[in-house]
């Protein structure tokens, strides 16, 4: 009885392996022929027998399973991930028995798919198509895990399509993995031609400078994406409305570069977007520190003292930007603004006034205090118009001025051009 038993089992094992080597055999023709449907059907039901595989069989197996998956590229989301987990456990089944049949073969395919990922998705970015684009460089770090630059992209590119769900994740997997994007570039001049080259790497660069072929041998260190990636964290949450997450965010990646520019001022902008320009306005200040010629963070300096009515402190920063840069026309239309702004009150006061004489001669008082209102912030708004000729806020401002100082011949030109910047 033990026989027909043994026998039995025998026969079992024959006919497991006659049909794993039969749905093999068809998943690898259907592959050669590009067939990737019926691929995938051969694969499923020989995935069924799994168990009764060898090492060498589960190998094979797993590398015609990428390949049926991965059908050149055509694949969605999901196909594309069955095919790459499907490449990990070939590598897991060759590293444990030994022997890299296979590997080096899906190694080749993962190249090849890695570099088709990357053409997708730098064709998508230079056609705008942002979801296609981030995609398919996620698949690309997907295919290579240490190239995590790929990722770096895509989670950048998914910012610009507003996919700030799948951005915020890939930053959050960056962050993990203790990614700052830091690395260094090497260049060396092609003595024959006098132009400088990069190189893959330092060994290549100074084996050139050696023989002699090459000179000015350079390094070039990229700066830690570091900050950008905690400003972009943060303005995500910013946007689902997570502010407090945000500013978590900022005080995390200050804590690793505490002198940061970008990271203050990303930190202020965020102050500023929550309303509490307070904070804002120290921030910029602890910034221009670090950068006290930044025209436009002195400029922003002077909006925040604007809006809370401090007149003097608003015109300070606005004419020390106008000083750094006498081409900034923000800052001069702003300073325009703010002298003309002063207008209201003279106007409210003189309403006010009764018919006694001392009432009159504060009344002339004013008349001629609202006339130099006028008079200085003209020479403001004359620059706007050297630098910006077709500035037609300035033009239409100057206007309304002269025709308030009963100066007709300036007015007269300066409504001429508004008219001909109007038909524009």
């Amino acid at each position: 009885m033990k026989k027909y038993v043994v026998l039995g089992l025998a026969l079992m094992i024959c006919s497991f392996s006659f049909a794993q080597k039969k749905e093999i055999k068809e998943a690898e023709k259907a592959i050669k022929n590009s067939d990737f449907a019926d691929a995938k059907v051969a694969i499923q039901k020989a995935e069924s027998l799994m168990s009764a595989m060898d090492e060498k069989t589960k190998a094979k197996f797993y590398f015609l399973k990428g390949q049926a998956f991965y059908a050149n590229g055509v694949g969605n989301n999901s196909d594309i991930t069955e095919a790459l987990n499907s490449f990990k456990s070939l590598k897991e089944v060759e590293a444990k028995s030994g022997k890299k049949t296979y590997t080096p073969k899906a190694n080749d395919i993962k190249l090849s798919m890695s570099n088709a990922f990357i053409k997708k998705g730098s064709d998508a970015y230079e056609q705008k198509s942002y979801d296609i684009s981030y995609t398919n460089f996620e698949r690309a770090y997907r295919v290579s895990p240490n190239d995590t630059l790929y990722l770096y992209n895509a989670a950048s590119v998914a910012v610009l399509g507003k996919k700030y769900d799948a951005a915020l994740k890939m930053y959050d997997e960056l962050m993990a993995l203790g990614y700052t994007g830091i690395s260094v570039e090497y260049f060396a001049t092609d003595i024959a031609t006098g132009e400088e080259q990069p190189f893959p790497n330092k060994n290549l660069r100074d084996l050139t400078v050696k023989t002699g072929t090459h000179d000015k041998a350079r390094d070039a260190k990229k700066d830690s994406k570091s900050s950008e990636i905690a400003k972009n964290i943060a303005l995500i949450y910013v946007e689902q409305g997570e502010n407090d997450k945000a500013i978590e965010a900022i005080h995390n990646a200050k804590l690793l570069s505490p002198n940061d520019f970008n990271l203050l001022v990303s930190e202020a902008n965020i102050m500023y977007k929550i309303g509490d320009k307070v904070k804002y306005a120290e921030l910029i200040s602890e910034a221009l520190e670090i950068n006290p010629d930044n025209v436009d963070l002195l400029f922003n300096l002077g909006v925040v003292a604007a809006d809370a009515k401090d007149y003097d402190e608003a015109s300070k920063y606005y004419n020390m930007a106008i000083e750094k840069d006498p081409t900034y026309t923000k800052a001069k239309l702003n300073m325009a603004a703010l002298i003309l702004d002063q207008e209201q009150g003279i106007i409210e006061e003189m309403n006010g006034l009764g018919s006694s004489a001392a009432d009159d001669k504060r009344y002339d008082e004013l008349k001629d205090a609202r006339q130099q209102l006028y008079k200085d912030a003209i020479p403001y708004l004359t620059e706007i118009l050297d630098v910006d000729p077709n500035n037609l806020s300035a033009a239409k401002t100057l206007m309304n001025i002269y025709s308030a100082l009963d100066d007709m011949p300036n007015f007269k030109a300066m409504q001429a051009k508004v008219d001909e910047l109007s038909k524009d």
